[in-house]
């Protein structure tokens, strides 16, 4: 398992983390407990060192069995957890006040929610769940971050940009107040690339990618004939003709590439893996079939400079979230 540094906390982190939205059985269905703490423990096995959970996860279901697993393990195991908006809308919303979001009270009461629910003592980085650059130099929650910090409650501070937002968070990394930010990035929305991953390498903040397989879409087994379940959110997500749309556009991919259908999960990990800004990238996966295929891939090697290259035209502007 290759390690990356994560910015300037300097924690040498899995190249490949462990994405827990999924264990939490919140928006993704289908998820069973036993299954995905056998995940957990596989992961840890396999040198995944780092996990990024959320206090909203299964209104704290996720965050129990992440607990639970690394208590059962003597390596070191590096967690991130998120502080959700007290008003709970995602995306963050232009022209919020943040006291509505994320006060100082919020920000420590939560955390302290989400340490109980891990049964540790220090969460090693802690996000907000959403961000607006709006918010910079407004508010108290900096205080409520810095006494976090100062009670070892939490070591790193950190956000989530909103969802295809990713120069919505520029003005706070030019601070030096944030040590990491979580954004969206994949082979369809390389948007991050044109000013965010530069900041991020001028300031050395560490860059944790969500969604790189956009929610099992480059994975290219979503096709046409595909179903959900019915409550699960991909069946908003992928609605209408976007099945149909995304395999096409996947298909594309992998021709260029000259490999075979089967092979884009591999080249869309690769594809994120092969940016210098990037810490860690942490795919959901909920068995331990998905934990060995994504794990294999941590071993410090991108794509070749020519594929890279050829992804770039792949590159597709769109919100599936929102429109």
């Amino acid at each position: 398992m290759n390690l990356r540094r994560l910015g300037k906390t300097h924690l040498q982190i899995s190249e490949v983390g462990y994405g827990a939205w999924g264990i939490g059985n919140s928006g993704w269905r289908g998820a069973d407990d036993s299954e995905s703490m056998k995940a957990l423990h596989r992961a840890i096995e396999l040198g995944v060192n780092f996990i990024d959970t959320a206090l909203v996860y299964g209104d704290g279901h996720s965050e129990q069995l992440v607990g639970q697993v690394i208590r059962e393990h003597t390596e070191t195991i590096f967690v991130a957890s998120k502080v959700p908006p007290a008003n709970r809308q995602w995306p963050a919303r232009s022209g919020v006040d943040v006291r509505e979001t994320f006060s100082a009270e919020h920000v420590i009461k939560s955390t302290e929610t989400s340490l109980r629910n891990l049964g540790l003592d220090t969460i090693d980085v802690q996000q907000f769940h959403v961000w607006s650059d709006e918010w910079v130099g407004h508010g108290d929650w900096l205080e409520g971050v810095q006494r976090l910090k100062e009670q070892g409650k939490i070591r790193f501070f950190g956000v989530s940009i909103n969802d295809h937002q990713p120069a919505n968070a520029i003005r706070l990394i030019e601070t030096g107040v944030v040590d990491t930010v979580q954004v969206i990035y994949n082979v369809f929305d390389q948007s991050p690339e044109d000013e965010l991953f530069p900041a991020c390498l001028k300031h050395d903040v560490g860059v944790i990618v969500r969604v790189p397989l956009d929610e099992g879409g480059l994975t290219g087994r979503i096709n046409p004939d595909t179903t959900f379940p019915p409550d699960d959110f991909r069946n908003r997500y992928f609605k209408g003709e976007r099945k149909r749309e995304v395999y096409d556009r996947v298909q594309k991919i992998v021709d260029a590439l000259h490999v075979g259908i089967d092979q884009a999960p591999t080249v869309a990990l690769r594809y994120v893996l092969s940016h210098p800004a990037v810490s860690t990238v942490i795919p959901g996966m909920r068995t331990v079939r998905n934990v060995e295929a994504n794990s294999a891939l941590a071993d410090g090697r991108g794509l070749p400079a020519d594929q890279v290259q050829a992804l770039k035209s792949h590159r597709w502007i769109r919100n599936f979230y929102n429109d």
